[in-house]
């Protein structure tokens, strides 16, 4: 009893090392592409070293994040190559331990790995990728507009050059979901983008208060706002009578929904609230499901991975087609990652339900797995 739990840590040990190894080579491989096409769109720009490096910085968690399942399987192929190699695999199975046996320990490493990236890394990756695309789009792409829910109202910022060039409007209000009627000028045409209880501020460049726009209700029409029966307030804080607003924007109905935080950017925790919002706001929360789905099925996406780098690695040296064998797991972890990008975009675009996009590639896989574990061992 105490060989087949000792040589099963040894083998997880092994599995676990090789699998930081490759994690680490893929994210720091992918991180110094990615830092050299951040280096060529600043090219262009006034933007220092140092600021690139930032972004590229914080994209490393994300990075990792991705590469993870990838990182498992060349890991785990490593790892049982090694094994098999050096005849330990051989010896254990003269002992009477079945793969099966010293395969629990890299599955549950496998697990804990997956499960502690969905709950720990999830969070520090979606934080520094907020804050990375951020600074990307205030020094790389100069975007003028942002927006955000919370709490059920939307937020919107975008440039305000009527009192001054360099001026600021910040808009809140209540998402009408469309094609409920209701907003100005809209006669409840699907499609309209309005908002309820409206608030508009306009601050100057200095941060100096230059006006706020109360107003029930407001549609976004053609190049502005419509806000219907709005009380306008000026610097000395007296309010106006109630009148329509025309406030100019460069926002459309489709560059509001597309500036909502991308799922990438939320943690694995606070997404299921944020899902509420925006389906309660009258958006599209499909993506937003999709990832989070997604980062469920990761602890059993790493373990197919796991099992599918001990299927395509462990057939002995002395029988020959290692490299072929070593060769069809790559293209198996190659196509399992095709099968994933696939069925996500599927997902997002409603063809496929969210569940099945996001299960889907991790169950095929750990099926696959186990069926060509059992023709191996069993026959």
């Amino acid at each position: 009893m105490t060989f087949p739990f000792t040589f099963g840590l040894y083998v997880a040990r092994r599995f676990f090392v090789m699998c930081l190894v490759m994690l680490a080579a893929l994210t720091g491989l992918v991180a110094l592409f990615d830092f050299i096409e951040l280096l060529r769109r600043a090219a262009t720009r006034e933007v220092g070293f140092a600021t690139v490096a930032t972004i590229a910085g914080l994209r490393v968690p994300f990075v990792a994040t991705q590469v993870l399942p990838f990182a498992i399987l060349l890991g785990g192929i490593l790892a049982f190559w090694r094994l098999a190699r050096s005849s330990e695999l051989v010896v254990a199975r003269a002992a009477g331990i079945s793969a099966w046996g010293f395969l629990t320990g890299p599955v549950i490493v496998a697990t804990l790995i997956g499960a502690g990236a969905t709950a720990g890394l999830s969070p520090l990756s979606a934080a520094m990728l907020a804050r990375a695309e951020r600074l990307d789009a205030a020094v790389l792409r100069n975007q003028s507009g942002t927006s955000a829910l919370a709490g059920g109202r939307l937020w919107l910022r975008q440039a305000d050059r009527e009192l001054d060039p360099q001026g600021v409007a910040i808009l809140t209000g209540r998402p009408v979901a469309p094609g409920s009627g209701g907003a100005p000028g809209t006669g409840g045409t699907p499609g309209f983008f309005g908002l309820e209880e409206v608030s508009l501020w306009r601050i100057s460049s200095g941060d100096r208060f230059l006006g706020r726009v109360e107003a029930p209700r407001a549609a976004l029409t053609n190049g502005a706002w419509v806000l219907e029966d709005a009380i306008a307030f000026g610097p000395d804080r007296q309010a106006s009578p109630a009148r329509t607003v025309r406030f100019p924007t460069e926002l459309t109905p489709e560059r509001i929904e597309d500036s909502f935080a991308s799922p990438d950017t939320l943690s694995f925790w606070v997404l299921p609230d944020f899902i509420a919002v925006l389906e309660n706001s009258g958006f599209s929360a499909v993506r937003h499901r999709l990832q989070f789905h997604s980062l469920l099925a990761l602890p059993m996406l790493a373990v197919a991975m796991a099992l599918l780098s001990a299927g395509f690695s462990m057939r002995e040296a002395r029988k020959g087609g290692v490299a072929q064998m070593l060769g069809a797991g790559v293209a198996a972890g190659f196509a399992l990652f095709l099968l994933d990008r696939v069925t996500g975009e599927f997902g997002e675009t409603g063809t496929l339900p969210v569940v099945l996009a996001a299960w889907a590639p991790a169950m095929a896989g750990l099926m696959c797995a186990v069926a060509l574990l059992l023709h191996l061992e069993d026959g």
